[in-house]
């Protein structure tokens, strides 16, 4: 997962990021003012998680993933001061099918399904008239998908010096008594995990959690939506509720069969629990090592009209031609800066970052 991937390098930082830096500076030089106008494309499909207050922790590895509802707010008054129109998911497929390259849009999705996007983050689009979608994974109202990576930051928080086991017997201890020792025990061992198969992984984080302390079942109540108050944003006219898989696995690292079950049974409880068969989708993870072409395919094969990654990009004409592999501009939590959202949004940043793609140093 590429943004959880950022959060285990920057996670441990106490100003702006070297990425960070750069888009400052990018602003700062004029280049993005004078970037070409195509680069920008014609729109922009945001990726949020969490909308909260910053609870200001030492130790919050995962903060990557929020932004506060100040900072959306402010969003929404930057792109529409640079004159983009804020539009659901729907019309701006419908544009992209029909050519319709005028007014540059803005859309706003969310993944997984949190209590704070209908309580924190709600608000802020009611205020402002925006349309947002929100991807449900549907295994956390119904109580068996796991939020492993807060689960792990917990774990690590609650304890003084922690454990890993790894397959073939090796292991990683490392002393966490502090924030700079917890978030350096993030680094190694987020990073030893993300290497095991998506299953393994998963036990081991359970394991952890057990041992310090930590119900990933009370955790899934605590941050994610019930049934019931999916139901409530899903009846609000601005919002749309759509499909992000039942288990929230990265689809590349399963069967074809298991991928495509992982869909359909997040499916079938939507239209259960909702009445509604979803029409978008958004890959679970979705960086290109969690879904690839295989997994577009099976998108389309299953009727979405589109389908979102993480991927970073802005939106072009082409990708009328690519509808279930659409790229998503991160609202960052470690990048919560009007100068850092102009300079994304320009495209410079993504065209100069295609070089050093190509060298496989990315």
């Amino acid at each position: 997962m590429r943004a959880m991937k950022e959060t285990a390098r920057i996670s441990a930082s106490t100003g702006p990021s070297l990425m960070g830096r750069t888009l400052l500076a990018l602003h700062a030089s004029g280049a993005c003012r004078l970037a070409p106008k195509s680069l920008a494309g014609i729109g922009v499909i945001f990726m949020l998680h969490r909308v909260r207050e910053d609870d200001g922790a030492a130790f919050a590895p995962n903060r990557i993933l929020e932004i506060t509802p100040s900072f959306l707010e402010e969003t929404i008054r930057t792109v529409r001061e640079l004159g983009y129109e804020c539009i659901s998911l729907d019309e701006a497929v419908n544009r992209l099918q029909a050519g319709e390259h005028g007014k540059r849009f803005a859309v706003f999705t969310l993944d997984d399904g949190y209590k704070d996007n209908l309580t924190d983050a709600l608000p802020v689009f009611e205020r402002n008239g925006v349309p947002f979608t929100v991807y449900l994974t549907t295994g956390l109202p119904d109580g068996h998908a796991e939020i492993w990576w807060v689960a792990l930051e917990r774990a690590i928080a609650a304890a003084v010096a922690i454990r890993v086991k790894l397959p073939a017997g090796g292991e990683i201890t490392m002393f966490t008594r502090d924030a700079a020792e917890k978030n350096a025990a993030w680094n190694r061992i987020y990073w030893a995990l993300r290497a095991l198969p998506e299953h393994e992984m998963r036990a081991e984080v359970r394991r952890l959690a057990l041992l310090h302390g930590i119900d990933m079942g009370a955790l899934t109540r605590e941050l994610a939506m019930t049934w019931d108050e999916v139901r409530t944003l899903a009846a609000h006219p601005l919002a749309s509720v759509e499909a992000h898989t039942a288990d929230h696995f990265a689809q590349a690292g399963l069967s074809a069969a298991e991928a495509r079950s992982d869909i359909e049974r997040g499916l079938a409880r939507m239209e259960t629990e909702l009445g509604y068969r979803p029409r978008h989708f958004s890959y679970p993870y979705g960086d290109p090592g969690s879904a690839g072409e295989r997994d577009f395919a099976l998108a389309g094969a299953l009727g979405f009209r589109s389908a979102t990654t993480t991927r970073k990009g802005l939106i072009q004409p082409s990708h009328a031609k690519r509808l279930t592999s659409l790229p998503r501009l991160s609202l960052n939590g470690d990048f919560q800066d009007r100068r850092m959202l102009e300079a994304l949004l320009s495209g410079l940043p993504f065209a100069l970052a295609k070089p050093v793609r190509s060298l496989g140093i990315d």
